[in-house]
């Protein structure tokens, strides 16, 4: 029976009892049936005494055959003089077989939530005609194509390892007649992918290879089917196993290696307060995330961070605030019992290979946005990692990463859970894509140590205890403190830094008088888009965001994060009662200087681009003035020569 765990929380569970109604029809998919198919090529046999082969001049496309699979002898038949299975052979049967018994449960449910089940019924007592008919035949498919998708994703998701087999391989026939159809159609492909396997280890790649392609195969057909809307949002898990299925999303792989990186503690970090801010804020909302609600209670009440650009000059510590916020958010789900996964993509990604790197780019999107971890993904160097997609210099691979983030980021089918955050670093933000970096929704400035205190505080702590040097008038750390510097930090951004963003405030302020409403803020809005047309409606949006944030930025109690049961543990509702209780009132005071800290972001990347074009024209002008004297000398010398 399939039974939900609760009115509003959106999971469906599929109990052990409607498998076990589906093995039989999956027991015979793995132990023997007939298909018919298309035939594989021309037949060819030798000719008697001849030492030739005989090759038909009629050809059979289009002409089908039935053929046998007996997929449990073809995964023996690598250890022939063994009655029994081998330990990797017993499990890919086992998870093919309860692949099959998932994906045909799957299929009913889809079917019970349309009008499949009804229209079923109705054609076994009369076959249907008109636009009934061809409902049915849609839905049919539809229900074929969703048990095809829950079978690859089962497979991609149980079949233990992490390699895969190499070279290119080909995918199955497919078949969306029915939901045994198509799943015949699989197994028979598996079968085919996994017979030349020369050992144990190398059938299991294989199988794995195989799910994949079988799932991008499934992916790139699916706008050819109608009536899977009511499939988009389902959120399906297996009782007994740890398998969820979330509408099309693609489950990632497996990955049990563990983290390795040099965590740092936030008292390790001198300067960028603002930035080490909202990063251990950002820490602590991500594992606020309820696993089985599937969202965060901050996306629902405001002022989570999904993505965030951080830039500096180098050597201003963002290696080092990224193994702050990766250790602290490890240290809570080590606490809370929560499975953790830190991926960071770079330029070794970045293949040569025409596709590659934008697959590369998917599973690293996919494997941190994972609803069943907590994710934190990180692109460094991004102004290298992705393109501009004017930059003719640019490699194909670059391109492709840039589309591949763009679209997971804020694309049509971007789902913000609250499970996941991304973080881009760069030292040259201005040479990042304008589309990219808007879809970044704060930006942290991370400028490194800026006071005197700071810079006593970084060389203290970096020569070490071994040293009689006095201390002199300081008290070491005394300024590292986060409240009064961060304070102090967001009062600068009371009125714009930027020169072109300061004359437009000041125009503003004489003509106005000040800005107190609604209104007066839409007003500089404007003023600012008048000046900079990159600031779009994403940038007021990003702005709106940080606003929200902000009214979220309260001190969470210690004690919520001391054991799980405090909070992490409890219901999504209690949950959303204890943070809402903690929110404080949007006022006009910080709306201004999250506008001011945006909008001064983009004229300083603005006047960065517009320097570096400058100081390139300047160079080469003296080039060019050079080129002129030393060719004036080689004339002069008679060494010049037309």
């Amino acid at each position: 029976m399939v039974s939900p765990t609760g009115q509003d929380a959106g999971l469906t569970l599929i109990a052990e009892a409607d498998l076990l109604k589906q093995r039989p029809v999956a027991q015979a998919l793995v132990t023997r049936f007939a298909l018919v198919g298309p035939t594989e090529g021309p037949q060819t046999g030798a000719i008697a005494g001849t030492g030739r082969r005989f090759v038909p001049t009629v050809s059979t496309a289009g002409l089908s055959r039935t053929r046998e699979v007996e997929f449990i002898r073809t995964v023996a038949a690598r250890r022939p003089d063994d009655p029994l299975l081998s330990p990797e052979a017993h499990m890919l049967v086992y998870r093919t077989r309860r692949g099959a018994e998932v994906a045909l449960a799957v299929s009913q449910i889809f079917a019970r939530q349309t009008e499949l089940e009804v229209l079923q019924s109705r054609n076994a007592q009369a076959a249907l005609a008109g636009a009934d008919a061809e409902r049915f035949r849609a839905l049919l498919s539809g229900s074929a194509y969703i048990a095809a998708f829950a079978f690859a994703a089962y497979l991609s998701r149980m079949l233990p390892g992490e390699g895969e087999a190499a070279g290119d391989m080909a995918g199955p026939d497919y078949l969306f007649d029915t939901p045994q159809d198509a799943l015949k159609a699989l197994v028979a492909g598996l079968d085919r992918a996994v017979g030349s396997a020369a050992d144990d280890a190398a059938m299991l790649a294989a199988a794995r290879r195989y799910a994949g392609v079988v799932l991008e195969g499934l992916i790139e057909r699916k706008g050819r089917f109608t009536g899977l809307a009511a499939f988009m949002n389902a959120h399906l898990k297996l009782e007994t196993e740890d398998f969820v299925l979330d509408g099309f999303d693609r489950p990632p792989v497996e990955r049990s290696r563990p983290l390795v990186m040099t965590f740092r503690k936030p008292e390790e970090i001198v300067g960028n307060h603002v930035a080490k801010h909202q990063a251990m804020r950002l820490a602590r909302m991500l594992v606020a995330y309820d696993f089985e609600r599937r969202m965060n209670p901050f996306v629902e009440v405001g002022g989570f961070l999904f993505t965030f650009i951080g830039d500096g000059m180098p050597g201003t510590g963002k290696t080092m605030l990224i193994q702050m916020m990766a250790g602290m958010i490890h240290d809570y789900c080590q606490m809370a019992g929560y499975p953790f996964h830190y991926e960071n993509f770079g330029v070794d990604q970045i293949s040569s290979y025409q596709g590659k790197s934008g697959q590369n780019c998917k599973e690293f999107v996919r494997s941190v946005m994972n609803p069943d971890v907590i994710g934190f993904g990180t692109i460094d160097d991004i102004d290298q990692v992705a393109a501009r997609r004017n930059d003719d210099r640019a490699s194909a691979g670059q391109q492709e990463v840039t589309a591949v983030l763009m679209e997971s980021f804020a694309g049509a089918s971007t789902v913000v859970r609250g499970n996941a955050t991304f973080g881009m670093f760069s030292n040259y933000p201005e040479n990042v894509d304008d589309a990219l970096r808007q879809r970044a929704g704060a930006r942290w400035l991370v400028d490194g140590p800026q006071t005197r205190d700071d810079y006593i505080d970084i060389f203290r702590m970096l020569v070490g205890k071994n040293t009689a040097i006095p201390p002199g008038d300081h008290v070491a750390l005394e300024g590292q403190g986060i409240r009064k510097p961060v304070a102090e930090a967001y009062d600068r951004f009371s009125r714009p830094s930027e020169e072109a963003l300061l004359s437009i405030w000041e125009r503003f302020e004489k003509e106005t008088g000040g800005i107190r409403t609604l209104a007066d803020i839409g007003t500089y809005l404007y003023r600012i888009r008048e000046a900079e047309p990159r600031f779009t409606g994403r940038a007021i949006k990003n702005i709106a965001d940080a606003v929200k944030m902000r009214a979220m930025d309260v001190d969470l109690p210690d004690e919520w994060f001391a054991t799980p049961g405090a909070f992490l543990h409890k219901p999504y509702e209690e949950k959303v009662a204890m943070i809402s209780a903690l929110r404080g009132p949007v006022t006009i005071d910080m709306v201004l200087q999250e506008i001011n800290r945006y909008a001064d972001s983009e004229f300083r990347y603005a006047d960065k681009a517009d320097a570096a074009a400058v100081a390139e024209i300047v160079r080469r002008e003296r080039q060019r003035e050079r080129a002129v004297r030393e060719i004036e000398g080689l004339k002069r010398d008679g060494r010049w020569e037309d």
